[in-house]
């Protein structure tokens, strides 16, 4: 197989990645067989799968539309995977040209194929680190000179956080969070709900517990609660179609089909 030259040398490509797998879901290229193998299996458990996760992309840009006509022009993207397929850069720069941006991911291939990807984007820095580790988040260079400036800033949680369990304490590590940024910032989330399709849920669950990251549905109600010290914008939480749609004739009768809820707030 011939290597593209966003792929970073020693890259594994016969073993699946979940960075990699959501691309696909996207309708990206940044995918190989393997990715795609290992998605087909998901599909089959769920065929909703594709739409979801793209209903989850919809959101992202409208919600980074949303904080850059607010005047948010720095993000720190936390759980960001690859920035593929209308990443927070791009669509935040269609608004405010000067936009600037932090990746995160945990993943060493996700960060490895981002920094490929974003070689050229002076305004864009790639971290690897952990959410579950919030103190050593905070202390990379990169996050503290965006957070350091007294800017307001879009920290984007997007369909990261049902990824730490429990015992990891999200609420502990969204509360770090929050304390460390900056007035006027705002917080942006989506999370796998487990109302929406709990003929589904208990699957797909199983599913990820075969892998390293392991999937903690919530309820709404849970969700709601991570947004302790913001004050939520209309329509609050919701599923991801929901969320301030382009088209209100377009969300259709079954929204919750989507599975995930989705919010926005500014610190309070």
């Amino acid at each position: 197989m011939r290597r593209p030259n966003w792929v970073p040398a020693g890259t594994d490509l016969d073993k699946p990645n979940a960075a990699r797998v959501y691309d696909y879901y996207l309708g990206g290229s940044h995918n190989f067989e393997a990715d795609r193998e290992m998605a087909r299996k998901a599909m089959e458990l769920w065929p909703d799968l594709p739409r979801i996760m793209r209903s989850n992309r919809a959101f992202l840009r409208r919600s980074v539309q949303f904080l850059a006509e607010s005047g948010i022009r720095r993000f720190l993207d936390v759980g960001s995977g690859i920035p593929t397929f209308g990443p927070v850069h791009e669509v935040a720069r269609g608004i405010r040209p000067d936009a600037e941006v932090v990746y995160v991911d945990r993943d060493p291939v996700a960060v490895a194929h981002s920094r490929l990807i974003l070689a050229d984007e002076p305004s864009c820095q790639v971290v690897e680190a952990d959410l579950r580790n919030v103190g050593d988040l905070l202390s990379r260079p990169e996050v503290g000179r965006l957070l350091s400036a007294g800017e307001p800033v879009g920290l984007m949680l997007v369909a990261v956080l049902h990824f730490v369990t429990d015992d990891d304490e999200p609420d502990k590590l969204l509360g770090q969070l929050r304390d460390a940024l900056p007035p006027g910032s705002a917080l942006v989330l989506s999370h796998a709900g487990s109302e929406g399709r709990p003929d589904q849920a208990g699957s797909h669950q199983d599913l990820y517990k075969r892998t390293p990251t392991p999937l903690t549905m919530r309820s709404k109600e849970r969700v709601v609660g991570f947004f302790d010290g913001f004050e939520l914008v209309e329509p609050g939480v919701v599923y991801l179609p929901e969320w301030r749609p382009d088209d209100p004739e377009g969300v259709g009768p079954h929204p919750e089909r989507m599975a995930g809820l989705a919010g926005v707030g500014f610190l309070s």
